[in-house]
């Protein structure tokens, strides 16, 4: 009988590659069967196992399973927590310790499946996809939230009334019983609770308040302020320490009132944190930021810090804002007003002619803003018109302002900052709310100018709190996934344009795709995919560096006023530098990691309100052009439809496929595409068409289109997939 061979063990590197990929946890049996491992060879495969667990490169999936760490059961309790922009549902998995949990997305509902909602807890067969990422489908619901029902008050005549959900995924309204309407009138715009048990027919609400008229102008944002859980009153301890409040004393402080420090807003900014200031210096510059001392007012612990937490952040709507402090702060003390001595953090940076930097200082100081300028008038008087109070300002501010930013600048290019050039929409509102129009931001050297200051300074933070041993609040942004790269390799290839995955990302690699496409049709869809193959920006304590910006260290300091994040920054610095009160406490480090997951979810939080606002404006100002005929190019396709942004407004709405050219379309992953069977007829996204609107629904902000077949055009494909 012959002697079995003996197989080479397989190295650490390919056990841990091997677990990554399984979809849920294996055990030792599949793992010699994968490395053909026979009788005393699995001795020590057992004992590599054993040692993987002890790093913590592996861990415990069940019985004599393991698993790669951060990977989930093949079935789990999860709890549904949002949507992403697709309107997807995600959720998180409830036994999770440590670290940030995988996204999970929830699997469409089938036909007689379970129906499931905004904070239920479910028992979830889970599927591992791409990445980190999983799929659940559901198995059974262990628990309902105490859920929240927001819509329209409709009233029927024996008392009762339905309410008909602003939720573009809610589809069935709820029945409120005779004496649970409290007191809403028809047309109200009302949150209810869920009531207990379920019924025959719709599901019962109890409404709990009444919101506002649904039909008044600045409804929009009030919808998006309820279905997004922001807080929107001050508590009473807050607002009453903030109306205390008074002029920041001058101490220790440097002086800073000889400085002609000026700040640069928009038209319609309501609060004005930060200023700048340039002088030459050498054959470089020396530069001042100098931002609004807000830790002077928001101490560690008290009842407006306490509020600032749970806000993590301004929220900005078309008609309002809803800010991180009381207004007495946001527009009052923390506001650089002109004229006004106001308490401030600086920075001093020293760069070269090249924008390199030299060194740099901080300090707390008192200054007094000369001038309130807006971005507009700045970029007009570079442009030789400047108005009657930047005339005696050019030689002294402006054209030092541009020639420090001009070197700045030039570093930008040389570190091949990711250069993407996506258009926001901005909304132009009457006095009373109503919509006049929607038109893409403007994008000026101005806004360049404060946007590449305010880079420089939060360089200078983190370096900073890095050199006093400080714990900081890191931006960071990582590096895209394999994954994401293999994906937009795809899809460039189907538009010819070569793009080499292999390679190391660096954000020159995507800025050379951008080039290529500059002032093309294709430009705009290749902005926005390179835009998707991106991880999210967050914060945290622990540093990766920022990929877009090509930066090793990068923190927020510039915006304390509106981002919890640049308070923690601003405290660090106090703390290290020994400038006085508001430092951080010497225990914060503990909960730095905490604070960085929660200040990154209320970021994610707000830009999904303010997008959603921005949605039902839009559909507010289209909704009496239904029937319309549009220039629209494909933002997006699905297995169950199109998406099309309009040219003229970038509004956006689905073409769903069901409405499509007579024919069974498959999507095609790989080059975002539906696909005819029969007629190989293409919907690729960036392809241009002619659209219809056909119903717009103020109460969601959703938009429903059709292909205006007389003018649409599609292209040909090659043969169907078997």
């Amino acid at each position: 009988m012959k002697k079995p061979k003996h197989v080479p063990q397989p190295t650490r590197e390919q056990v841990l590659e091997f677990i990554k990929a399984q979809p849920g946890p294996v055990g030792k049996r599949e793992l010699a069967r994968a490395f053909g491992l026979r009788g005393t060879d699995k001795i020590e495969l057992k004992a590599l196992l054993k040692g993987l667990e002890g790093g913590g490169e592996v861990e415990r999936g069940g019985r004599r399973r393991f698993a790669h760490p951060g990977s989930l059961p093949d079935t789990a309790v999860i709890e549904i927590i949002g949507t992403d922009s697709d309107g997807e549902l995600l959720a998180r998995p409830l036994a999770w310790s440590e670290g940030r949990p995988p996204r999970i997305f929830v699997a469409p509902v089938r036909q007689g499946g379970i129906v499931v909602g905004l904070g239920d807890r479910i028992l979830a067969k889970l599927r591992r996809m791409a990445g980190d990422d999983y799929e659940a489908r559901a198995i059974r619901i262990v628990g309902e939230a105490r859920a929240r029902v927001l819509g329209v008050f409709e009233p029927l005549p024996d008392g009762s009334g339905r309410i008909r959900p602003t939720s573009r995924r809610e589809k069935a309204e709820y029945a409120v019983p005779k004496g649970e309407t409290g007191g809403a009138e028809k047309g109200d715009f009302v949150q209810a609770d869920l009531l207990p048990g379920r019924h025959y027919g719709l599901r019962q609400a109890a409404v709990r308040e009444c919101l506002g008229k649904m039909g008044a102008p600045k409804a929009a944002s009030l919808i998006s302020i309820a279905t997004h859980d922001i807080p929107l009153d001050f508590p009473d301890e807050a607002l009453a320490q903030a109306a205390a409040a008074g002029a920041a004393p001058m101490g220790h402080r440097t002086d800073l009132r000889a400085v002609p420090l000026v700040t640069i807003d928009g038209e319609d900014a309501r609060d004005f944190d930060d200023a700048v200031w340039a002088e030459p210096d050498g054959d470089g510059w020396h530069c001042v930021v100098a931002i609004a001392d807000v830790a002077w007012y928001v101490r560690p612990g008290d009842a407006l810090d306490v509020e600032a937490w749970r806000r993590g952040n301004s929220v900005y709507f078309p008609d309002r804002v809803v800010p991180m402090l009381p207004e007495e702060l946001s527009n009052g003390w923390c506001s650089l007003k002109p004229d006004e001595d106001r308490g401030c953090m600086a920075v001093h940076f020293w760069i070269d002619k090249d924008g390199r930097k030299k060194r740099h200082r901080f300090e707390r100081a008192m200054m007094r803003s000369i001038a309130r300028l807006t971005y507009t008038r700045v970029q007009a008087a570079k442009d030789g018109r400047p108005d009657e109070q930047l005339a005696p300002l050019m030689g002294t501010v402006v054209g030092p302002l541009y020639a420090a930013w001009a070197a700045l600048f030039k570093a930008r290019e040389a570190r091949g900052v990711l250069d993407l050039d996506l258009p926001e929409r901005k909304v132009d509102l009457a006095p009373d709310g109503t919509v006049l129009g929607i038109s893409p931001r403007e994008r000026l050297d101005s806004h360049r100018l404060i946007e590449d200051f305010m880079i420089q300074a939060n360089v200078c933070a983190a370096e900073e709190l890095e050199r006093l041993h400080q714990p900081c609040m890191y931006r960071i942004h990582d590096t895209p996934t394999p994954e994401k790269l293999e994906g937009l390799h795809d899809f460039l290839k189907s538009l010819d344009l070569s793009f080499t995955k292999g390679q190391t990302p660096a954000p020159a690699m995507f800025n050379g795709i951008l080039a290529k496409v500059k002032g093309t049709a294709e430009e705009p869809l290749v902005n926005e995919m390179v835009l998707r193959s991106q991880a999210q920006a967050v914060y945290s304590p622990e540093n990766i560096g920022h990929f877009g910006l090509a930066l090793g260290k990068y923190a927020h300091f510039t915006s304390p006023i509106r981002r919890y994040a640049d308070l923690l920054v601003h405290r660090g610095l106090i703390a290290g530098l020994k400038l006085g009160e508001g430092a951080l406490p010497p225990d914060a480090a503990e909960r730095f990691a905490e604070a960085g997951e929660h200040i990154s979810a209320t970021e994610r939080r707000a830009a999904a309100a303010e997008r959603e606002a921005v949605d039902r404006y839009v559909t507010a100002f289209l909704s009496d052009r239904v029937g319309a005929t549009f220039q629209a190019k494909i933002s997006g396709v699905t297995r169950f439809g199109l998406f099309v942004a309009l040219s003229e407004t970038g509004a956006d709405g689905l073409i769903p496929a069901s409405t499509l050219p007579d024919d069974k379309y498959f999507h095609d992953e790989a080059t975002h595409s539906l696909i005819g069977r029969r007629t190989r007829r293409t919907f690729q996204m960036g392809q241009a068409v002619t659209v219809v609107l056909q119903e717009a629904n103020r109460l969601t902000g959703s938009m429903v289109f059709r292909l205006d077949e007389g003018r649409e055009k599609s292209v040909r494909r090659g043969k169907p997939p078997a």
